[in-house]
């Protein structure tokens, strides 16, 4: 098994600190508002390196840990706008009730993806009491700070800061919108502790009643849950710097080995442009979901571009993965699961090359291996959900109706008059049924649109 490492810039052989006890984490979300589409791209790169992980070192050797920040301004800001919108309660509570609806939503709409649920999913709001000790610890060793009410943490105390993402401090300071505040010693200095306001949630601490900043967050729970050193450490690109660069900064100087791989997934574009509700190419993973874009579809999708590689999300891949997955779930429809085999296993054990996969399950449905290509769908998470689904569809008898085409074409051969077939064969496509005609026969078969509840009665 090898991984793409970002800390040594290369990839090279996974070796865990322990084969019993393989660790991984990875930056969960903000809980303000629903995932995003893009948001989805690293639960499905990581759950995928999970279920690789399980495979080689079994089920009960690997811990992994994926985050809730359910502390954060964007989630008081939310849970401002409903108190004054008239929501009952203190905004402490709504706060509360904003980050328990996401975090369920979160839940829902991953599950519905194929991700397994990490081991560990820890809430910010849990692990506070950490975050004070290790913010007290850094204050004692001199690399942080408390200046008006904020605790911060000393950049220019940890001589290897910016190794991972490859520049000085102070070409950071350079091209980074970095803020200037009065009670900084430095501009890279970032905040361990800030003050909160009575309304605002907060907690008691040596520096007054406050709240962690977002940085501290991850490096505290990953300690709690994973100890000193674990072996990953993952999360998207937008993310390596600031938020790992001060993850590391800070547990190096608590004296922690914490990561030793870093893996950051690329960017996910639609249709070839940066999502953007200004161009009408934002949407959210429930958006989909409702739409009746099945989770594997999703995952399909996203497993079809290698991690590292900027992913483009276009209507006809969504299309495409639809009729490769309703194929290959009626190919293994009554198939038992087998082995999963070892083209595709050595294809995701290569720095997790999905698309290589992929087209290993191609050469086994040509192939008519349908146990290796049953237990590779199972493997690589799609056959969760919706199998079922696309297979009632194909089960749907569409036998009588295309008799009846076929009829009403011959009587429109005799009288030259079309209109009954055309209105019939439109009907059919508008419910997702791809129509074949010939002179003899007419074939139907549902389609990627399929929708039996469209279908026209036989009069």
């Amino acid at each position: 098994m090898k991984l793409y490492n970002t800390k040594i810039r290369k990839k090279a052989p996974f070796e865990p600190f322990d084969p019993n006890n393989v660790r991984l984490y990875v930056c969960g979300p903000t809980v303000y508002d629903r995932a995003h589409i893009g948001n989805a791209r690293p639960v499905v790169v990581f759950d995928t390196l999970f279920r690789l992980l399980r495979h080689i070192y079994g089920a009960e050797a690997v811990t992994y840990v994926r985050n809730f920040t359910d502390v954060d301004d964007k989630i008081n800001a939310t849970a401002l706008a409903r108190k004054n919108a008239g929501a009952e309660g203190t905004l402490e509570t709504l706060v509360t009730a904003r980050s328990d609806e996401t975090i369920a939503w979160y839940h829902a709409d991953m599950d519905a993806l194929g991700a397994l649920r990490p081991s560990h999913a820890p809430r910010a709001t849990e692990f506070i009491t950490q975050m004070i000790a290790m913010t007290k610890a850094l204050i004692a060793k001199d690399h942080a700070y408390v200046n008006e009410g904020h605790v911060l943490f000393r950049v220019r105390s940890y001589e290897n800061y910016g190794a991972l993402s490859g520049r000085s401090v102070d070409d950071m300071i350079a091209g980074a919108r970095v803020e200037v505040a009065p009670f900084k010693e430095d501009p890279m200095d970032f905040v361990l502790w800030k003050p909160s306001s009575d309304d605002l949630p907060g907690w008691d601490s040596p520096w007054g009643r406050g709240r962690p900043g977002w940085h501290i967050e991850c490096s505290a729970m990953a300690f709690e849950l994973l100890g000193e050193s674990f072996d990953i450490h993952g999360g998207g690109n937008d993310l390596q710097f600031p938020h790992h660069e001060n993850e590391i900064a800070q547990s190096a100087c608590m004296g922690h080995g914490f990561a030793n791989v870093w893996m950051h997934n690329e960017m996910l574009q639609v249709e070839g442009k940066k999502m953007s509700k200004s161009l009408g190419n934002f949407f959210t993973v429930r958006d989909l979901l409702d739409q009746d874009v099945p989770g594997e579809v999703i995952r399909y999708v996203m497993l079809q571009t290698h991690y590292r590689k900027p992913m483009d999300w276009t209507q006809e891949k969504r299309q495409q993965a639809e009729k490769t997955l309703r194929k290959w779930y009626t190919q293994t429809a009554t198939t038992q699961e087998a082995d999963v085999p070892q083209a595709v296993i050595a294809a995701v054990s290569d720095d997790l090359n999905t698309p290589e996969a992929l087209a290993q399950m191609h050469k086994l449905s040509k192939a008519g291996d349908t146990g290796g290509l049953k237990a590779a769908l199972q493997f690589l998470g799609l056959l969760e959900n919706t199998g079922n689904v696309f297979l009632e569809a194909e089960k749907t008898d569409l036998s009588a109706l295309a008799e009846y085409l076929h009829q009403t074409r011959v009587a429109a051969m005799a009288s030259k008059d079309f209109q009954a077939v055309d209105a019939l064969k439109s009907v059919l496509q508008q419910a997702g049924v791809e129509v074949k005609m010939s002179k003899d026969h007419v074939v139907l078969s549902a389609g990627v649109d399929f929708d039996a509840t469209k279908l026209p009665e036989i009069r």
